[in-house]
C-alpha cells in the first residue's frame, strides 16, 4: 500500500508540473518592478536614422522591429547581452507634467547602444553616462508618450517578456572557420545568455562564444553542413533547433525556425 501511495503522490506531483508549464514556462520572465530614468528620441519622424545599430539587426524594418525600439545607456546594455529585450515606458507625469502624454505608455525593443558622453555631465547633455539608466528612443515610439518640445522626459520603465509571432531567425554570416550567427525575433526574455551549434557531421554540441550585439560565433568548420542549435536565453530557457539550417547554405542567408521562446 506505501507503495502504491508513492506512485500515486509521484503521478499527482508530474500532473501539478505540467500544469505549472503549461500556465507559466519554464522560468518564463516576469514583468520587474517600475524603475525611474529618462528618455530622448533620435533617428527621424521615420526613423530611418535608427537603421543598423550596435545589436547588429540591421534593417529593423525588415527583421520586424519596426519603430518601437531604443539605444540603451551602458548601464542597461550589458555589453551588448541586452539586445533583444524588451521594455515598457510610461512618462512620469508626477515628475513633469509639461512634457507628458497622460494615460499613455509604450513597448519597445532594445536594439542599439546609446554611449555615454564624457564631455558633458549626466543631468546636461551625458545621459547615457553611467551610471545612469537611459532610453534613447526612436522618434515615433517617444512621441506615443512625450511631447515632442520637451526633447528628454521623465520615465518610469520595467522590462516585460517580448511577444513575437512566428519562430526565432537565425542569420548566417561570417567565413570558413568563422560562423558568425545573427538571432532575430526571440521571443520572451528576448536576450541571449548561452548558445552552441551542432553540425550534422559533428557528434557534439560546441560551446558559441558572444561576438557582439545578438551575434554569437563558432571557429569550427562548418560550412556547408546542416546546423542545428541549441539556444538559452536570459530567463534560463533552452530550446533546440534540430537542422533549422540546411546543408549547403551560404554566408548572408536567414533561415526561420518553427520554434519560439514562451
Amino acid at each position: 500500500m506505501a507503495g502504491v501511495a508513492r506512485m500515486l503522490a509521484a503521478v499527482v506531483c508530474a500532473i501539478m508540473a505540467a500544469a505549472a508549464m503549461a500556465a507559466g514556462g519554464v522560468g518564463a520572465l516576469e514583468p520587474s518592478g517600475w524603475v525611474r530614468a529618462h528618455a530622448t528620441f533620435y533617428g527621424g519622424a521615420d526613423a530611418s536614422g535608427t537603421m543598423g545599430g550596435a545589436c547588429g539587426y540591421g534593417n529593423l524594418y525588415a527583421q520586424g522591429y519596426g519603430t518601437r525600439t531604443a539605444a540603451l545607456s551602458t548601464a542597461l546594455f550589458n555589453d551588448g547581452l541586452a539586445c533583444g529585450q524588451c521594455y515598457k515606458l510610461v512618462c512620469d507625469r508626477k515628475t513633469d507634467r509639461t512634457w507628458c502624454k497622460p494615460g499613455v505608455s509604450v513597448t519597445i525593443t532594445a536594439t542599439n547602444f546609446c554611449p555615454p558622453n564624457w564631455d558633458l555631465p549626466s543631468d546636461s547633455g551625458g545621459w547615457g553616462n553611467p551610471p545612469r539608466p537611459h532610453f534613447d528612443m526612436a522618434q515615433p515610439a517617444w512621441e506615443k508618450i512625450g511631447i515632442y518640445r520637451g526633447g528628454i522626459i521623465p520615465v518610469i520603465y520595467q522590462r516585460v517578456p517580448c511577444m513575437k509571432k512566428g519562430g526565432v531567425r537565425f542569420t548566417i554570416n561570417g567565413h570558413d572557420y568563422f560562423q558568425l550567427v545573427l538571432l532575430t525575433n526571440v521571443g520572451a526574455a528576448g536576450s541571449i545568455k548561452a548558445m552552441d551549434v551542432k553540425g550534422s557531421k559533428s557528434p557534439d554540441w560546441m560551446a558559441m562564444a558572444h561576438n557582439w550585439g545578438a551575434q554569437w560565433h563558432s571557429l569550427a568548420y562548418l560550412t556547408g553542413q546542416g546546423l542545428s542549435f541549441r539556444v538559452t536565453i536570459t530567463d534560463g530557457q533552452t530550446l533546440v533547433f534540430p537542422n533549422v539550417v540546411r546543408p549547403g547554405w551560404r554566408f548572408g542567408q536567414t533561415f526561420a525556425s518553427n520554434l519560439q521562446f514562451k
